[in-house]
């Protein structure tokens, strides 16, 4: 199912089991996405408050959500080797 189908049926409330689904679905879609342009990110060199900014939450929330999922080949800002 595509994913403007998938937040068509989130927001019909209609079916709650099928919308409280494609909500969860979403989330994930979401999740992945996040952490792909993350990654991207701290490849180009941004910062890990620079991440916080751009998504809008704090240093410490970006870093406890992704700092363990980051692919390990990739060299972050200000991390010790």
């Amino acid at each position: 199912m595509l994913s403007t189908q998938v937040a068509a049926t989130a927001a019909d409330t209609s079916d709650p089991r099928e919308g409280l689904r494609a909500v969860a679905s979403l989330r994930t879609l979401a999740d992945t996405l996040e952490l792909q342009q993350v990654e991207a990110a701290l490849r180009t060199g941004m910062t890990w408050q620079q991440i916080a900014d751009a998504l809008g939450v704090t240093r410490q929330a970006v870093h406890k959500k992704h700092a363990r999922r980051v692919d390990p080949a990739i060299r972050i800002p200000g991390k010790r080797a």
